[in-house]
């Protein structure tokens, strides 16, 4: 019996593909195959991630492509699964792991990483950036932001554009306020003093 070249598994209420190597299109050829059979009950739910060690990361990359575009399933862009992840509190709040995201991060789009992320673009109204450590982004920041998911107030979020639907430091909640504010028109930091978010200009030393 043919040996199955993707499967998909299960991690704390959402789905992962797993992949076992193989040719690039039998790879496709399979996907789409089971996903076609299946997709009423993928709808909805949140997959996860791709893991496959044997396959090249553009490879990888054209796979989540094809499902996205083909069935408009809602892929998550982890880098490591939930169960390989170091469940203590990440302290790289100075230095550390850090993923680069360069472009920007559309509606409807989740970006989550066991580090830091900087991201050279703008965060859209829907999308949601979600760090164990801080959160940088070098342009618009207008959707959600939770860094130091794992618990770590002294996290920071920073961006040119600071206007965050929701901002989460740890477990310190700020929401974006009903009434119109003043756009300060400089780089800010968020952080956490005092048990509240604040937010201030970011102001170069000289």
């Amino acid at each position: 019996m043919k040996e199955s070249l993707v499967n998909f598994k299960g991690i704390n209420g959402n789905i992962y593909i797993n992949i076992k190597g193989g040719e690039f299109q039998q790879i496709i050829e399979e996907l789409d195959k089971k996903l076609g059979e299946t997709i009423e009950f993928f709808k909805g739910a949140n997959i996860l991630g791709i893991k496959c060690e044997e396959l090249p990361e553009e490879e990888i990359e054209k796979i989540a492509d094809f499902i996205k575009s083909k069935y408009q399933l809602n892929l998550l862009e982890i880098l490591e699964a939930e169960d390989k992840r170091d469940k203590k509190t990440f302290s790289g709040i100075h230095e550390g792991m850090t993923k680069f995201i360069n472009a920007t991060v559309r509606s409807g789009q989740v970006i989550e990483y066991g580090g830091n992320i900087v991201i050279i673009g703008d965060v859209n109204p829907g999308a949601l950036i979600k760090a164990r450590g801080n959160i940088v982004v070098l342009g618009s920041l207008k959707g959600v932001a939770h860094a130091g998911i794992d618990g770590n107030n002294d996290a920071i979020v920073a961006a040119y554009d600071l206007q965050p639907m929701q901002l989460r430091i740890g477990s310190v909640i700020s929401r974006k306020p009903d009434e119109n504010v003043v756009i300060s028109g400089m780089p800010e930091i968020a952080r956490v003093s005092n048990g509240e978010v604040i937010i201030e200009p970011y102001l170069p030393r000289k």
